[in-house]
């Protein structure tokens, strides 16, 4: 799969994995352990797949290699239903769990307990949801990511991301020094995620900064009416990687779109539909919005910094 049809088919993942929407009050959660080695780091890790903007990294589990994408969108991590038969795990657990993707279709699932090795990392009774993630688990037809490492993963770590090199590493919140070069970008927390306010025509929005979506900026159909995007302008379809499947997206051209200090113009933005669920994302911010940028995420006490861009206007 070329780069640009990789890119288009995981536009908006996190709408339907990274923003998996869990009935957190129905489900018992616990976090997982984290050890690191005597460098008290992950290490610098590639991106597994190095032609997607979302971060993706070779893990162990089960002493089988395995690629994950990291995905502060996700309410909990996830295994694909077809990996975690294929690595024999028997030890599943029946807590209730229901999980909505931007498609609005819920899946039922279970629950594991797995032990994962990341680089310098160790985590441990990682709990995550036993799902079918569809084509993005699948071998040419999008990520080939079968396990999602969620937010309950990124509440115990920092998580710092060099996009243009496209590398991460995991580190101790304790004694954690930021990267000279970064400054903070206004976020707060609600319901595990970090949210920030974007502008969209004018038009302020409270948006989930979310690693497992690629595109800039994606809508949900009521926050697109919101901010007048739907007036008639022309608009194109696309194709979007949902929670155990695919779906149509509507595709139009922003005129001006902020995020922290920066501002684009002229600007492609899908459009999802509306999903009839209390808490619900109105709005991701992907990590196209950190091309070429340092990104410093601390889920844990609620923080995001990133390297300043050379250029602060984007576009025409």
């Amino acid at each position: 799969m070329n780069r640009r049809a990789l890119l288009t088919r995981v536009a908006l993942v996190a709408a339907g994995l990274g923003g998996a929407w869990w009935l957190r009050d129905h489900v018992l959660w616990r976090d997982p352990g984290v050890a690191f080695g005597h460098e008290n780091t992950s290490g610098w890790l590639p991106y597994d797949e190095p032609r997607a903007v979302v971060p993706t990294v070779r893990v162990t589990v089960a002493g089988q290699p395995v690629r994950a994408l990291v995905d502060s969108g996700a309410q909990y991590s996830v295994i694909d239903r077809g990996l975690f038969q294929r690595l024999g795990l028997t030890q599943a657990f029946d807590i209730p769990l229901v999980a909505y993707g931007v498609g609005g279709e819920p899946q039922m699932g279970r629950g594991v307990t797995l032990d994962v090795a990341v680089g310098g990392l160790r985590i441990e009774a990682l709990r995550a949801a036993i799902l079918s993630l569809g084509p993005l688990a699948e071998e040419g037809q999008g990520l080939a990511a079968p396990l999602i490492l969620g937010q309950d993963l990124l509440g115990e770590v920092v998580l710092e991301l060099d996009t243009e090199e496209r590398r991460m590493r995991f580190l101790p919140r304790d004694g954690h020094v930021l990267p000279a070069d970064v400054v903070a970008i206004p976020v707060s927390k609600a319901r595990g995620a970090l949210m920030t306010e974007v502008t969209v025509e004018g038009a302020t929005i409270q948006a989930v900064v979310d690693t497992g979506a690629s595109a800039l900026l994606a809508l949900s159909q009521e926050a697109a009416q919101g901010a007048g995007l739907l007036d008639g302008r022309p608009s194109e379809r696309g194709a979007s990687i949902v929670l155990g499947g695919s779906i149509d997206s509507q595709i139009v051209r922003s005129r001006t779109l902020t995020i922290g200090d920066r501002l684009w113009r002229d600007v492609q933005t899908p459009i999802y539909a509306d999903v009839p669920l209390p808490g619900f994302p109105a709005a991701l911010v992907g990590m196209e919005a950190f091309a070429g940028r340092r990104m410093v995420l601390d889920l844990g006490v609620g923080r995001l910094h990133a390297s300043r861009p050379l250029n602060l206007t984007i576009g025409r």
